[in-house]
């Protein structure tokens, strides 16, 4: 499968509303969208679980690249707002919802699990229910690898059962997906629910371990490393997720209610991730060893047999290949005070 966006065409929507759109994924996302042609309409509220900021050059950069000014509309709207919510899809009527708003990050879950329940759950019932007033029956739910929790056997299918999430956000994910599955179920909803693989690339969010890592490498300041460096991590580019985003959107059709992993199905170590860093940036790496966190997986490790066959999925850049783009983005837009040459 082409990782480029030339793959897809315009039958992918009309008018597709992009949640979270001002976040790493969801700006991806909505940049190849409009390359295809697709109005979007891009809700993010810019909160500050991590610096607004850079979610604000993210939707400049949606701006400058909308291949006319009225392709793209972006709104600050939080997905909690059921009169908000409802207002946009009445007057915007899109035909595509890619949900991919959320409330992120395991550890902090624990900490405030009612929030991200809050923003989580009742934020995506929030958007199938608009949907459904509208008869927007196309709705892609951005899920996540967390809802296997602690599973016994690998590489993780969609058949598991995904019964023991081991933190509130991996419960949460998984609530949403039952969820989906009720308006399919109620409505005929046409639903995909895709469960991402710990994405990276440029834009990644500066709080998740690639970004900060290289970040920490460019200021001379040790690495914090969880456990023994054993735990795995299946790291996925960020176009290689952008490509399954826009083939499920156009195979839901024939599926109707739908869970499909998008992997890279070769896990790193974490003791290996930080020697590829340490590769990437050309830097030598101090490492501080701390106690394994409440709420971390020893692995996770996607089997795309269902995506390959169904949406032809195949992610085709490798992790050194993604680090070394990642680098090199954090370069050209970091600042002087956040990266040291």
């Amino acid at each position: 499968m082409q990782t480029s966006t030339e793959k897809y065409n315009s039958n992918i929507a009309t008018t597709a509303l992009v949640t979270g759109a001002a976040g790493f994924i969801g700006s991806h996302v909505a940049q190849a969208l409009l390359a295809q042609n697709v109005s979007v309409i891009g809700v993010d509220n810019l909160d500050d679980f991590y610096d607004p900021t850079l979610k604000r050059a993210n939707v400049q950069e949606l701006q400058r690249t909308a291949p006319s000014p009225e392709a793209f509309e972006f709104l600050a709207l939080d997905i909690r707002d059921e009169a908000g919510v409802a207002r946009v899809m009445r007057e915007r009527k899109p035909d595509l919802i890619v949900h991919l708003a959320a409330r992120a990050g395991v550890r902090p879950s624990i900490e405030q699990p009612a929030l991200y329940a809050d923003v989580n759950v009742v934020g995506t019932l929030r958007l199938l229910e608009a949907a459904r007033a509208c008869a927007c029956e196309r709705f892609l739910l951005a899920s996540s690898s967390s809802v296997y929790g602690e599973a016994e056997r690998a590489p993780f299918a969609e058949t598991h059962s995904c019964l023991k999430p081991v933190s509130p956000y991996a419960a949460t994910k998984r609530s949403c997906e039952l969820l989906a599955h009720t308006y399919h179920h109620l409505y005929g909803m046409k639903i995909a629910c895709l469960r991402f693989f710990t994405v990276f690339g440029p834009r990644q969010r500066p709080d998740l371990a690639i970004s900060r890592f290289m970040r920490l490498a460019a200021q001379g300041e040790p690495i914090p490393m969880f456990g023994d460096g054993s735990t795995s991590r299946d790291y996925t580019y960020i176009d290689d997720i952008v490509a399954g985003v826009l083939s499920a959107a156009r195979e839901i059709d024939a599926h109707g209610y739908r869970i499909w992993n998008l992997g890279g199905a070769h896990p790193v170590t974490l003791r290996d991730m930080i020697d590829a860093i340490a590769r990437t940036t050309g830097k030598a790496l101090r490492v501080n060893q701390l106690p394994m966190q409440p709420g971390d997986v020893t692995r996770t490790y996607a089997d795309l047999s269902r995506s390959e066959r169904e949406l032809g999925y195949s992610p085709s850049t490798t992790f050194d290949e993604g680090l070394a783009k990642q680098w090199t983005w954090l370069q050209q837009h970091d600042s002087p005070q956040a990266l040291i040459a």
